[in-house]
């Protein structure tokens, strides 16, 4: 079958990033020791397993055929690491106990082996999980029927669970004011693991602008852009798609306070000729936020530094279930939905795909961009941040 030609070299894209998305989670303990110990060796092996098990001898050949064919579409590594892991799921029901999954054949894809492989995954996985499972092997029979290797795609005869619509959940302003009062404890702190600037800076900036943890760690510092009346932030956002966050100038400020320590932190790594650390004293493909060692930073250590405020501040059992940054995503955008934001506006500012993502939040009359943004009451914790490092 000539469309199998080649797919080790090509496929080879994918497994280089979940590579580097392991080395990203083992990143959590180096620059938070005190991150627990456990929960550090956990993802590292998760992470791990999930690598080993993704090598090209453990998967049949028409699948690295499909690794190779989604590659040129450059996925993200979430995508990436989803495909091998949603397909190892079910072709492991669907071979049995004592076979490998590199032994499931095109022809043992069929629709009463795939409504018993999916309702046995059901069991231990919650709707989402299974939703996405679903998802990716609608994607994996599409491409076999195009390649004519089964005789229909079996998917849309699956069932999957619907998941309830309910609104994320925000943090209140007496929350934040404690993330940011915890935060602003470091500066006193020799740790050097400790970085109060960056860490602020980090959580205004997801608070204010509503960036992903993926973008923030993206993030350039040309990206930023000063205006007459603030700046723009522009997000290369999920599924490739930018978009432009208007900002005010009270997280402009915030962003340049912690640049300026982090050239203190790291001399040498502005350009020659400037003689301040504001955002022009930066070469534009600079990454914006870094980690103690001066590297781009990673998405462990944004997660982790967000967590460490909640336990510091004993807020922790009090959070979203699982929400960290994208907790304070729902806050920006529900901060957003109670100023009268419209749909629209705030389909454009969060980056949705569908405008019936963002009607969770809100349903008002339309504005303009920076008019919905400059309205965020969160912005009163720039100036009194800023006022406590002066």
């Amino acid at each position: 079958m000539q469309w199998w030609c080649s797919v080790q070299l090509r496929a080879t894209a994918l497994d280089t990033i979940s590579t580097i998305e392991f080395h990203g989670v083992s990143d959590l303990s180096m620059d938070n020791p005190c991150y627990p110990s456990h929960l550090c060796h956990d993802m590292w092996v998760e992470s791990r397993g999930a690598h080993e098990a993704g090598t090209q001898a453990d998967y049949p050949q028409w699948f690295s055929a499909f690794i190779s064919d989604r590659a040129t579409r450059k996925p993200s590594p979430h995508t990436a690491k989803a495909y091998r892991q949603d397909f190892s799921a079910i072709a492991a029901q669907l071979v049995g106990a004592g076979s490998r999954v590199g032994e499931l054949r095109p022809h043992d894809i069929t629709k009463s082996a795939m409504r018993a492989a999916f309702a046995a995954y059901a069991e231990s996985h919650e709707p989402a999980s299974i939703r996405r499972c679903w998802s990716t092997w609608n994607t994996i029979c599409t491409f076999l029927f195009a390649n004519e290797e089964i005789p229909m795609n079996p998917m849309p005869l699956i069932g999957r669970p619907k998941i309830a619509k309910t609104l994320p959940k925000a943090i209140d302003g007496d929350t934040v004011a404690q993330l940011l009062a915890v935060i602003a404890a470091d500066s006193d702190s020799s740790l050097r693991t400790d970085w109060a600037q960056r860490d602020r800076a980090l959580l205004l900036t997801a608070l204010l602008a509503g960036l992903r943890s993926d973008e923030l760690v993206r993030s350039n510092v040309g990206d930023i852009r000063v205006t007459e009346d603030g700046g723009v932030i522009n997000v290369r956002g999920k599924g490739g798609k930018d978009r432009r966050i208007p900002v005010e100038e009270g997280l402009i400020g915030v962003l340049e306070d912690y640049l300026h320590s982090r050239a203190s932190r790291f001399p040498g790594t502005t350009k020659r000729r400037s003689a301040d650390a504001t955002l022009a004293a930066w070469p534009s493909n600079a990454p914006l936020f870094v980690g103690i060692d001066g590297e781009r930073i990673t998405r462990g250590t944004v997660q982790s530094r967000v967590l460490r405020a909640y336990k510091k501040a004993g807020l922790n059992g009090q959070r979203p279930r699982g929400a960290l940054v994208h907790g304070l995503r729902h806050t920006y955008a529900t901060e957003l939905a109670n100023a009268d934001v419209s749909v629209y506006t705030l389909m454009k500012l969060l980056g949705h795909e569908s405008m019936a993502t963002s009607q969770r939040y809100v349903a008002g009359a339309g504005t303009e961009n920076r008019d919905a943004a400059a309205r965020n009451p969160l912005y009163q914790f720039t100036e009194e941040q800023r006022r406590l490092d002066r």
